[in-house]
């Protein structure tokens, strides 16, 4: 099975009890209706600054809709983790408020990030397997630090599929023998798609201003797309992995998953910036840019965009709506080119054999840097505890991927450089640089992937194709922005473009999302509206 088939990629009770009095409306706001929750970060900020709204208060209200939604109502399960110390990090950031003291944008915000993003307080970091419940992890990792010096409240984890869906050949997304399934909010029955499952379930539902999710194919922005909401997978380097549970450095990221797009760009620029930690943000000094100044309504004004022809046609019924949605490109200004996106076929094979060689050391390192202390030192460990617990662990399906990588002989070996050399040759140089610089382009467009589909789990997943390994081996930047439905299931349309070229996808996916108005809030019916 090829990589890009199948990785795409508890309540306290005291918050729990607290936050409830935080309004008997959430739940009803939640299904359709608007509040301060469903809002982005300038909307709560101007009602911060007003003094309308306290940090305080929107973690208690954000509390109090996972309580509703997330735990009971429609269960979306979304959410595997709460930061007990949540509200007392908000009420100090209150404090700072009044004091003038305002750290940026982010200031008093609430955010949810991924469980395999170690953050050194009482949550813990087990990137979804029971193998790790429980440990806490001994420092935060980069991303987490970020976010708490832009003054973000880190209110809780996101469930995720487990081990960033790099466990099994017959995986079925959003499901960890730690966090159970997360479903779709669109409908309960489908899938939430992964591995960043928890993180698009929980912006879709509302359940934070914003999240952080990880890809290393897929993960940010298939969710994204099933989910209806914004994703940006960054270029590799640009945000630290450090601290973050890994499958594989080559092309391991972390990124925003946010209903806007000015609010992933502001994430964005809180999260990125170089680390002594990751030799990859090396690359990086001196490219990171105001992604905030990005957000301007003529970003696609005289765009050559490549239309990548060859990632349309798997559903007459995306490509019809995404057709729809190019119409919009062109009368904001942008100029259409239709394009095959070389050699596409030519790294599906050596991408998995990447990612299996980088698997087990990556992981080792992090066990050893950042959970020392933890039952399980190896892969070897984590199959073992697996096997010896699978009536929890391997209730669904297997571990076929953490055998294989427990196997891989090392970074030296021959046949992993040969392979990574391929990835590169073709997703890069004779792949999207190729095109960019042949058809003078700004950037590709083409559907970000299929709608959801059922959550199985004899079959287990069923991707309806996807765009996303060009970007992700390449190492390259891929926005997403909800582009519509399909029987009531979102759809996206995808911005890839050249290294460091976020500022310049921003711009586009915001005069895009400012002139199509395609997200709407989801119902949580049971199954879909074939009608919708």
């Amino acid at each position: 099975m090829k990589r890009r088939d199948f990785v795409r990629l508890g309540v306290s009770a005291g918050i729990a009890a607290g936050a409830l009095g935080a309004g008997q409306a959430v739940a009803a706001n939640a299904k359709g209706g608007s509040s301060i929750l469903d809002a982005g970060v300038q909307e709560q900020q101007v009602q911060m600054a007003a003094g309308k709204l306290s940090s305080k208060s929107l973690v208690q209200q954000y509390l109090a809709r996972i309580a509703a939604i997330d735990k009971a109502g429609p269960r979306i399960n979304a959410v595997i983790e709460l930061n007990p110390d949540a509200l007392a990090i908000a009420e100090e950031l209150d404090r700072e408020r009044k004091a003038g003291k305002l750290r940026g944008p982010l200031h008093g915000i609430p955010v949810l990030i991924k469980d395999n993003i170690a953050t050194a307080d009482k949550m813990s970091t087990t990137a979804g397997s029971l193998a790790l419940a429980g440990v806490r992890a001994g420092k935060d990792a980069f991303v987490a630090r970020k976010l708490r010096e832009a003054g973000a409240v880190i209110i809780g984890k996101t469930n995720l599929s487990e081990w960033a869906n790099m466990r099994s050949t017959h995986s079925v997304s959003g499901w960890s023998g730690r966090g159970g399934q997360t479903r779709n909010p669109y409908a309960l029955d489908r899938n939430t798609s992964g591995s960043s499952s928890g993180s698009g379930a929980a912006m879709a539902a509302g359940l934070a201003t914003l999240a952080i999710g990880t890809e290393t194919d897929g993960s940010i922005v298939s969710p994204s797309s099933t989910c209806g909401i914004v994703g940006i997978k960054p270029t590799l380097g640009l945000v630290s992995r450090s601290g973050i549970i890994p499958i594989a450095h080559s092309q391991d990221t972390a990124g925003p998953m946010t209903r806007s797009v000015a609010d992933a760009a502001l994430l964005l620029g809180a999260i990125a910036g170089a680390d002594a930690d990751d030799a990859a943000t090396g690359d990086a000094r001196g490219k990171a840019a105001d992604y905030a100044a990005a957000l301007r309504l003529d970003g696609l004004r005289g765009k050559r965009i490549g239309v990548a022809r060859n990632f349309f046609g798997g559903s007459p019924a995306i490509d019809a709506t995404i057709e729809k949605e190019l119409a919009v490109l062109k009368a904001q200004g942008a100029i259409l080119v239709d394009v095959q996106l070389p050699n596409v076929d030519k790294y599906g094979d050596s991408e998995l054999e990447v990612l299996l060689a980088e698997f087990r050391p990556d992981l080792e390192a992090w066990l050893r840097d950042y959970a020392p202390h933890a039952p399980v030192k190896t892969m070897a460990d984590i199959i073992a505890f697996n096997e010896k617990n699978a009536g929890r662990e391997l209730q669904h399906f297997g571990q076929e991927h953490l055998v294989a990588a427990s196997t891989k002989p090392g970074l030296d070996d021959k046949t992993y450089r040969e392979a990574l050399a391929n990835n590169r040759r073709y997703s890069r140089e004779e792949g999207i640089d190729k095109i960019l610089k042949d058809e003078k382009l700004d950037a590709l467009v083409a559907p970000t992937g299929g709608t959801a589909w059922l959550t199985d789990y004899i079959n287990g997943d069923h991707y309806g194709g996807s765009f996303s390994s060009p970007a992700a081996v390449a190492g390259y930047p891929h926005v997403t922005v909800p582009a519509g439905f399909v029987a009531g299931l979102p759809v996206g349309i995808s911005f890839v473009g050249a290294a460091w070229s976020e500022a310049s996808l921003i711009g586009m996916a915001y005069a895009y999302e400012q002139a199509s108005q395609r997200r709407r809030a989801p119902g949580f019916p049971a199954t879909v509206n074939i009608k919708a």
